[in-house]
């Protein structure tokens, strides 16, 4: 317990030390397109490391004007922390408060909110990962996409021909150059041009488990990838993996929580336009009903593996792009989420200390008080646990002597 104390007595010092200079001010302005070399993140001829966060929410919460303040305060709190990366959705298909309400048509109302995120990442000195499209039918999703489909008389069987019928590739692709090519209401700047989106995501965790061989994705992956950089060659893409191994190392696949789900870390991002290699980490819901322990021990396997990978066999850069533990979970205690917080931090900064491919994590989710009904068990909302925000500065803070 008094270990316990003392860790967060000193996580907030390092808070205290980190704002001190910058009270009132961003710490980092973006100047030019973050790049890769060899297995680093790189901006300005500088080394790169990113601590972040998710908040899938802020385009909807932008496109009404009497929310838009917790957009601006989510940024202000998490750049005020150190923080410098944000992950979010550019994507809403279907529905009558959508972004993309049918093939081609657009909500221009939605599509200023995602501006006014752009530009208050902007404003606060964060990148962005702007993710293109969902294979869950939250916000539409891949469902979405084969609904439309149908809809224009077209016989197909699953959500997974998704991947493959050529009508869904097409609206998907088209949707990728309505994204791209945006002009920003506020800044006046193409999404193209903008150095704020560090990169763009292909999809929020591809699955296709109707094609366990992997190559209904990778061929999806190979065409699309090579679509958006026909169309920007600015920004870097990933593809918004989980991490789950697949067939071309079959090995491999003892990693994995028990099961596939129709991707392979090693060949989808062996794809020559797959700029850095991402995971996610939710041993909670992969292992359910294992002890704290049993799913420690996953996540520095998990991790460990796909170091691994990505600097010997990939020799590409890798983020944690999502990782979290939920309040829903029987035992949960917020010391034992800053704990796992913690654990993930040292394990992202020792890598990027010894000169490793690991550039940072985001966890799962920052939020700002007044948002009860976006609640979904990861929320992290630094004024309820104060903790938390002490564990993070840390973070930024070690990283930031670094770069």
């Amino acid at each position: 317990m008094v270990g316990g104390r003392l860790f967060y007595i000193f996580a907030l010092l390092g808070l205290l030390v980190l704002l001190a200079p910058q009270q009132g001010e961003c710490q980092h302005r973006i100047r030019g397109f973050a790049r890769t070399s060899g297995t680093r993140f790189v901006a300005n001829g500088r080394p790169l490391y990113l601590n972040g966060f998710n908040a899938y929410w802020m385009m909807q919460m932008a496109s009404d004007p009497s929310n838009r303040g917790k957009v601006s305060s989510t940024f202000q709190q998490a750049s005020r922390s150190g923080m410098n990366m944000a992950r979010t959705w550019a994507f809403s298909d279907g529905g009558s408060n959508a972004l993309q309400l049918k093939p081609g048509s657009y909500n221009e109302n939605m599509f200023r909110g995602l501006d006014f995120v752009i530009s208050e990442a902007k404003r606060n000195g964060m990148y962005l990962i702007l993710s293109l499209a969902n294979n869950y039918e939250n916000y539409g999703g891949k469902k979405q996409y084969v609904q439309w489909t149908r809809d224009q008389g077209q016989s197909i069987n699953s959500e997974d021909d998704f991947y493959t019928h050529p009508l869904t590739r097409t609206f998907y692709k088209n949707h990728v150059k309505a994204v791209l090519t945006r002009i920003n209401s506020i800044t006046g700047v193409a999404y193209k041009d903008e150095p704020t989106i560090f990169a763009w995501e292909l999809m929020n965790e591809p699955r296709c488990q109707s094609d366990l061989s992997g190559r209904a994705i990778q061929g999806w992956i190979t065409e699309m990838a090579a679509h958006v950089k026909s169309i920007d060659a600015n920004h870097l893409l990933e593809i918004g993996l989980e991490g789950f191994y697949g067939e071309t190392m079959p090995e491999k696949k003892q990693s994995n929580p028990g099961y596939g789900v129709g991707t392979d870390f090693i060949s989808n991002n062996q794809i020559a336009q797959i700029d850095f290699t991402t995971i996610h980490m939710y041993p909670d819901q992969w292992l359910p009903g294992s002890s704290e322990e049993a799913q420690a021990a996953f996540i520095q396997k998990w991790a460990d593996a796909h170091i691994g990978d990505s600097a010997i066999v990939l020799r590409k850069p890798l983020l944690i792009a999502e990782f979290g533990k939920s309040s829903k979970n029987s035992g949960y205690t917020v010391a034992q989420r800053d704990r796992y917080f913690g654990n993930m931090y040292n394990t992202i900064y020792a890598c990027a200390r010894s000169g490793g491919p690991c550039g940072g994590g985001l966890f799962w989710q920052l939020m700002t008080q007044g948002m009860d009904g976006w609640k979904d068990g990861y929320e992290v909302i630094f004024d309820e646990t104060p903790s938390i925000l002490g564990v993070v500065a840390q973070q930024s803070q070690h990283l930031s002597t670094l770069g």
